[in-house]
């Protein structure tokens, strides 16, 4: 029997299971969670394409052109382009799937997004991912009970079944019951962001663990650009995690301010004036680090939201309204909210080709596990999009080769699987803060050879379990990315390296072979003549 196995079920997941099954290919579809509680329903903001439904003259190229740049060019051109090309004909994929995005009166009504200068996200209020999920979950369910898509939910991978450089299957077990099966064939891995690396310091879902990924990492996949951690500008804290004041906020017309001598200062109106406060969000994130820090500021952010007018708050933010008075106890609509940077998404990940191949044959990845599309930074928007378009590319490439036969069999027990011991909560919160240590929003070798000292010595406390590891071979390989690239591009600020050199514009490549951990740079194709044709 012909079946893929996908770990995941946000929205990358469920785009390539959409697309296998709808060539008739069958695939199983596993998850700790639901689709309904997947990382993906928490986007809020919107999702780009140039439609131009604006009258801005808004075209792909631009979207392009606007990725790349928002990246520091250090995404591989030829998957950008492939990326804003087909941007368009998603969301009018999403429209026909039922997603009730905000309208003008004859079409989707497009938002303004930080680091774009044309209306291009689309929107459904501010709750955008949970609508384009619910649509998509829906769509997934018609291939569903014609058995070619098996949802799994409640079981976590454990570890890929490898063989060299080859990925034979995946084991996985059922959270329930505690039993383990091995599925052998092709994997594809739509896991999501590191968020369990960092516990209650992103915005992210708490029920990613990171596991998946570390657990890959130790088993040989190579991994991208470890380095590029997004802070998103605007949270707020809540209990076990940062909560995302969307992008949108800013779009319709939300200011950043600090009081200066005792008056407000818009200091990104200031700095930076043809985008002010919708500079890509690296930039908007390091600036406040900065102005916190002089000395005739105060400490603390506000976004003030309070000049939007009824009908934004009515028709565009409501929710977000809502979201706000929940967690602060206040009404944003009146007064500003303090709002400090938070890690929001991780540009690296797992290493693949435009086509979404990892190193490991037979391993597939796409979604935010991957570093594939934002080089060095985010643009807001582009990360359903990226999600949606990747897992579909994905499922393509592999429709498109030699499938080989599934089979499932009854695995080992579990004591006596060594990575089916979870990593101590205290592990990972003494690693996590190691990592912010040195990872923080500026950066410097000193504070990265510290961190590397810190993460050694306690290393070298006792023997760990596989988990643990797996998860000290991650962070070592996040700073000591960090230290080899010497210059300062998007989302890694080295105040020893302030400028960004040519020399660097490569991303870093991490893997453990032999055991051992290499760090190495793979030269960016240039991007071919026949796409950067169309329009």
């Amino acid at each position: 029997m012909k079946c893929i196995h996908i770990v995941g079920a946000g929205l990358a997941g469920l785009s390539a299971a959409i697309t296998l099954a709808s060539k008739g290919i069958t695939c199983n579809l596993f998850s700790l969670q639901p689709s309904e509680r997947a990382q993906s329903v928490l986007a809020e903001g919107g999702i780009n394409g140039a439609l131009d439904t604006m009258g801005e003259d808004d075209c792909t190229e631009n979207h392009f052109a606007d990725t790349l740049r928002g990246g520091v060019y250090l995404a591989d051109p030829n998957a950008v382009d492939h990326l804003t090309k087909h941007a368009p004909e998603i969301l009018r994929w999403l429209e026909r799937l039922g997603v009730p995005f905000n309208r003008t009166e004859t079409d989707i009504a497009l938002r303004n997004f930080g680091g774009q200068k044309k209306k291009r996200t689309a929107y459904a209020q501010s709750s955008t991912g949970k609508i384009i999920m619910t649509a998509v979950i829906d769509e997934a369910r018609k291939y569903e009970v014609k058995g070619l898509i098996r949802r799994f939910p409640h079981h976590e991978m454990i570890r890929l079944l490898t063989d060299g450089e080859t990925c034979r299957g995946v084991r996985i077990r059922d959270t329930f019951t505690g039993k383990m099966r091995d599925y052998t064939g092709i994997v594809l891995l739509c896991t999501g962001g590191m968020n369990g690396v960092f516990p209650s310091m992103t915005t992210g879902t708490t029920q990613n663990s990171g596991d998946a990924a570390a657990t890959a990492f130790a088993q040989g996949a190579a991994f991208s650009n470890l380095e590029m951690l997004q802070y998103h500008p605007t949270t707020i804290g809540i209990s076990g995690k940062r909560c995302l004041v969307t992008e949108a906020a800013r779009g319709e017309g939300g200011r950043l301010y600090i009081e200066r001598g005792g008056e407000k200062w818009f200091f990104m109106e200031e700095k930076y004036q043809e985008l002010g406060n919708l500079m890509p969000r690296d930039v908007v994130a390091r600036t406040m680090f900065f102005v916190r820090r002089q000395e005739d500021c105060g400490d603390q952010v506000f976004l003030d939201m309070t000049g939007l007018p009824e009908e934004t708050w009515q028709h565009k933010l409501s929710d977000l309204r809502m979201e706000l008075m929940r967690y602060l106890g206040f009404d944003p609509k009146t007064n500003p909210i303090p709002v400090q940077e938070g890690i929001h998404y991780f540009m690296g990940g797992i290493d693949t080709d435009e086509d979404h191949r990892t190193n490991l044959t037979g391993l597939y990845a796409a979604g935010e596990c991957t570093s594939q599309y934002h080089g060095a930074n985010r643009l807001g928007g582009n990360s359903m999009l990226g999600a949606l378009y990747g897992g579909r590319r994905a499922a393509e490439t592999i429709a498109g080769g030699d499938i080989p036969d599934a089979s499932e069999t009854v695995a080992a027990k579990s004591e006596t699987e060594p990575f089916a011991v979870p990593a101590s909560p205290v592990l990972i919160r003494r690693i996590s803060e190691i990592l912010l240590s040195g990872l923080g929003i500026v950066r410097s070798e000193q504070d990265l050879l510290q961190a590397l000292g810190k993460l050694h010595a306690l290393a070298a406390e006792k023997a760990y379990l596989p988990r643990e590891t797996a998860r000290f071979q991650l962070a070592e390989a996040m700073l000591r990315s960090a230290l080899e690239r010497r210059e300062s591009r998007g989302a890694h600020y080295r105040e020893d390296y302030p400028e960004t050199s040519e020399a660097y514009r490569k991303p870093t490549i991490a893997q453990v072979q032999h055991e051992q951990l290499t760090i190495t740079f793979r030269t960016l194709p240039e991007r071919r003549k026949s796409d950067a044709d169309h329009t």
